[in-house]
């Protein structure tokens, strides 16, 4: 169902950032974590040449009216001045290792869905550009930041 009035959507979120943290290694334990749930040791991940990894870690409630799926990938832009940053498929499959890590210890996040009035954690995995620091980060609801009707609406962050 589609509706342009937002008060009769079915599918309504809330979020919070939580921390944006940049130039440190992915979360160790989320790493042994993934390596454990596929049955070998994978290789400690490192960004692209000449980048960081950033984590923006987000608290996002399901403020609609049904159970709704929601992820950083594509709905979410990690900004430096003007310039986008968005997961790239490898970065979103690390954002999925924090999501099952998270979901193992009880704190099930909108990437397997939430009901309506339930939160849980969510976090993007971003890279940007070695000795830069992100500026504000861009966050809709919606399934991408653009679509063929352009922007969608959504909620910039400034960050300090």
């Amino acid at each position: 169902m589609y509706s342009n009035d937002p008060a009769d959507d079915p599918d309504r979120w809330q979020f919070t950032v939580r921390s944006v943290t940049c130039g440190k290694p992915l979360d160790p334990a989320v790493m042994a974590h993934a390596a454990e749930s596929v049955g070998s040791p994978t290789p400690t991940p490192t960004p692209e040449t000449g980048k960081q990894f950033c984590v923006v870690a987000i608290d996002a409630l399901n403020a609609g009216k049904s159970e709704a799926v929601w992820n950083a990938d594509g709905s979410v832009s990690l900004n430096v001045g003007d310039t986008r940053y968005t997961p790239s498929s490898e970065d979103a499959d690390y954002a999925l290792d924090y999501a099952q890590y998270y979901a193992g210890k009880g704190q099930t996040g909108p990437t397997f869905g939430r009901n309506p009035g339930s939160r849980g954690p969510a976090h993007g995995v971003f890279q940007i550009p070695t000795g830069q620091q992100p500026t504000s980060i861009w966050v809709t609801s919606g399934p991408a930041i653009t679509t063929s009707d352009g922007v969608e609406p959504g909620y910039l962050v400034l960050l300090k």
